[in-house]
Formats: C-alpha cells, structure tokens, sequence
C-alpha cells in the first residue's frame, strides 16, 4: 500500500508518530514526513533513526501555512497532533479547539487542495457522550473530519477511535511505577474505574486496518479488554513484587468519567460488526428531513452502548501478562533507563 508513497504524521514526534516510524522507515516507502512544533524531539528522532526517507517539518497544525507547506506533495497523512490531557484542557478549552477542532479543519483543507489520497484522523473514547474540553474538542474534530467527507472527491478521509494507550505520556503507568520506585503511596482517583487498554501496536493496527479498509467518511474502533484501575495498580505491584506498597484514594480529577465509551447507542445500530474492529458508516442523509418527518424511520432498537463497563473485563493477572508485553515493562524489569511513551 505504501510502496513508492509519501506519508506525512501531523504530532509525529509523539507516541503514534515512534511506533509508525518503527514500522515503516525500512519498508520500501519513499517518504515519511514529520509535522510538529518540537525541534528538539524531532533532532532527537532524526539522531535515532538517521534516515534519508525522514523528512522534518517545523510548524503548527493551528498555522494553515505551515501545514501546506508539509502538506504539499504527500500521498497520505495519519492526523495525531492533538491536545490530549483531560486536565489541561479544562482549564484552557480554547487551546484545546485550537489544536483539535481548528488544526484538523487546516489538516484536512490542505489535504483537499492538494489532492492527497487518504487522511486517518486519530480519535479517543473521550469523544464519545463527552464532559470535558478535550472530549468535546475531539467530538467536533470528528464532526469536521465528516462533514469534510461529504465533499472530497478524491481525498478518502476517515476517522479511528481509541482508548488509553498504555504507558503514553502522562499516563498512569508510568506515573504508578515512578510512585513505587520512589517509596510514595500509588495515587487513585477511583479504584472502580474504569478503561479501555490498548498498545501502542494496537493503535497503529487500528489505523493501518481504516487505511486499508475505510471508505470516506467511516469510523473506525477496535476491540479492546478494560481493567479497573484499582486492578491496574495491584497488577503493577504484583510486577515489581512490592504487593503491600500503599495506595491512596484521592478522588477523580478534573473532568474524569467513572468508564469511557468507544460506541454511543446510538452508533451502535449501524455499527458492522468486522471481528476485531467495529465500522460505523457515515449518515448520508441530506438537510431535507421532510421525507423523515412525514413518512417516519422505523427502527427500534435495544442496541447498548460500547463502553470499557460491558467490554471484556481483566482481572489482575491477565492484566499483568498484558503488562509484561509492553517495551516499557520491559525496560522497566530489566532495570534499564525508563522513557515512556510520548
């Protein structure tokens, strides 16, 4: 699919942007293109890799110029630059339109003009019936990701959603772990809650399969366990063979919900089931509601909503064998120098 391509990551200094990297910078692609605003992330990568298919591009989703600019002459873009801390984004809502909705409007307008192929924008769980900023922020990305759907001709945009990436920048995993290598009580919000949990491999499955397989305007989700984060803790514990270290209640934060949702009810009636992943079509419809209003749609349905509540449920030893498989587990076994995952 790749061969002879040019492929350009918006945030492609971060978690998503390392692990397509890993994956493709010795494939037989041509081009792999960097979109951000970190220089000394993206001198660190060009250190790392070397790579004359790497190309950099300093620049802002936010700034349409400078996306043009990287924009020009790709085949296909993987949209992850995003404002992604609940926390943050509540106290600056307007930062979080900037980056998410407007910067993805600037993504998606280049991709157009310049006739580039395929657009995968990447979503989050939070989208779903949203209560805090970046929540609602990524709804309306999706919406814009949509609605531009409806009238590119050539550009096949879709959409993929995701919960939490394990052990990603300013997650609880790495967070837990600092707390036990330095003595602290592990700090829970709420030991009832719960999340969906996804590799980082699970991410880029999820968007090479929309890739492959999308037609504009789809959504795309993958399938995935969820784990209390009470369980999450213990199984962290039980790793490091410290299963009596302290763990403090602390009340969720700013914006938090008691379980996240990748599929709304409503979504879920027209959701394909595809095995692993879950489709949902556009909804074509015109604004010419009268054909709706005089003759009815009559489709009832019972469908439940897919949240990390009704999903498959891990306990602490099946999230522990889960844990073990991650790259940052690992590192963090053998003792070595700990990086989480940007």
């Amino acid at each position: 699919m790749f061969k002879t391509k040019k492929l350009l990551i918006t945030g492609g200094t971060g978690s998503f942007g390392n692990a397509v990297l890993k994956r493709f910078v010795d494939s037989d692609i041509k081009e792999i293109r960097i979109l951000s605003r970190d220089e000394k992330k993206q001198d660190d990568l060009r250190k790392k890799y070397n790579h004359s298919k790497l190309k950099f591009y300093i620049g802002d989703v936010r700034d349409p110029q400078s996306v043009l600019n990287a924009v020009r002459g790709v085949d296909y873009i993987f949209h992850a630059a995003a404002l992604k801390q609940v926390p943050s984004c509540e106290f600056h809502p307007l930062e979080a339109v900037k980056t998410n909705v407007l910067g993805t409007e600037n993504v998606l307008e280049a991709a157009i003009q310049c006739g580039v192929k395929r657009v995968i924008c990447l979503s989050t769980d939070k989208a779903v019936y949203p209560i805090n900023a970046m929540g609602i922020s990524k709804a309306m990305m999706e919406k814009v990701a949509i609605a531009k759907s409806r009238n590119s001709e050539q550009t096949v945009i879709n959409v993929t959603r995701y919960g939490n990436v394990m052990a990603s920048r300013g997650s609880v995993i790495p967070l837990f772990i600092e707390q036990i290598r330095t003595g602290k009580p592990i700090t829970i919000t709420d030991p009832n809650m719960t999340r969906f949990m996804m590799s980082l491999d699970d991410a880029v499955n999820l968007v090479l399969y929309a890739f492959e397989h999308g037609k504009t305007g789809e959504i795309f989700v993958q399938k995935a366990p969820a784990a209390t984060i009470e369980v999450l803790a213990h199984a962290l514990t039980s790793l490091l063979e410290v299963p009596k270290h302290a763990v403090n209640t602390i009340g969720t934060r700013h914006g938090e919900k008691l379980f996240e949702v990748l599929l709304s009810r409503e979504e879920m009636v027209a959701a394909q089931d595809l095995g692993e992943y879950y489709r949902v079509p556009p909804d074509l419809r015109d604004l010419n509601y009268e054909k709706f209003v005089e003759q009815g749609e009559l489709r009832i349905s019972e469908a439940l909503e897919y949240t990390s509540h009704n999903t498959t449920r891990l306990d602490a030893h099946s999230m522990l064998a889960i844990l073990k498989q991650l790259p940052y587990i690992q590192t963090t076994l053998q003792g070595g120098q700990l990086q989480e995952e940007e």
